[in-house]
């Protein structure tokens, strides 16, 4: 893959024989992340667990306390008082099945998180072709599939992500923007790394985490100790 001068010059800063620090890292990462827009903050977590077995998957949410800096769009699928709690609490749109032909039929995505009462599960199990794919499908391990609506819309307002494993057992999870301060980005690194580790599945033999990535939207890779942020 051929990169931009930008990325090459970026990417002479990383020592690729090193492994990082997590606070210095982010420094890097931050320092790299020169594109015109304010870069997100993504981790890469490629883990020892084989995916293909149910009982090694890991999948889950957390909410970062500092937020991810993007504004979430959520769309919730409730009926009567549901519904009306779910407008209270700041859902963006708010429906039932009169939403179904309007996904289906005019390619309509202008949200960000699906979250559904589990009465309604019927109803959003019809798209599950269309929202499946995009990550939208609401699940109950991730927390969008609920009878409370508002606490789940009010949480993925506030910066709740989900985690799961992709099929190269790799986890992608953004913890913020380039414009964040350090201390922010590693608040949110720590809130995650916490939940991941706690998440491990009892059938895993061998190491867990293997290696662990921080880069910014458009930027270099840098590699972080995993021994120091798991012992410590």
């Amino acid at each position: 893959m051929k990169h931009g001068k930008k990325y090459v010059e970026a990417a002479k800063k990383v020592d690729r024989t090193q492994l990082y620090d997590v606070a210095d890292a982010l420094a890097l990462v931050k320092e790299n992340a020169t594109a015109k827009f304010d870069e997100t903050i993504e981790v890469h977590i490629r883990t020892g667990c084989d995916g293909r077995h149910a009982d090694q998957q890991i999948r889950g949410a957390v909410v970062l306390p500092n937020g991810t800096g993007k504004s979430v769009r959520v769309l919730v699928f409730a009926k009567g008082e549901k519904e009306r709690e779910a407008q209270e609490a700041g859902a963006d749109f708010v429906g039932a099945e009169e939403l179904i032909p309007k996904i289906q039929n005019e390619n309509w995505f202008e949200y960000d998180k699906v979250v559904a009462t589990p009465d309604m599960m019927g109803v959003v199990g019809r798209l599950g072709k269309i929202l499946g794919p995009r990550g939208l499908m609401p699940n109950p391990k991730a927390g969008t599939v609920t009878m409370d609506v508002a606490k789940a819309v009010q949480e993925l307002k506030a910066g709740k992500i989900e985690y799961r494993l992709d099929k190269a057992n790799i986890v992608h999870v953004p913890v913020g923007k380039a414009s964040f301060d350090t201390e922010k980005l590693q608040e949110n690194f720590q809130t995650l790394i916490d939940a991941i580790i706690k998440a491990r599945p009892a059938a895993l033999k061998g190491t867990y985490l293997k290696s662990i990535t921080l880069a910014s939207t458009m930027g270099p890779g840098v590699k972080l100790n995993v021994s120091k942020i798991v012992n410590g």
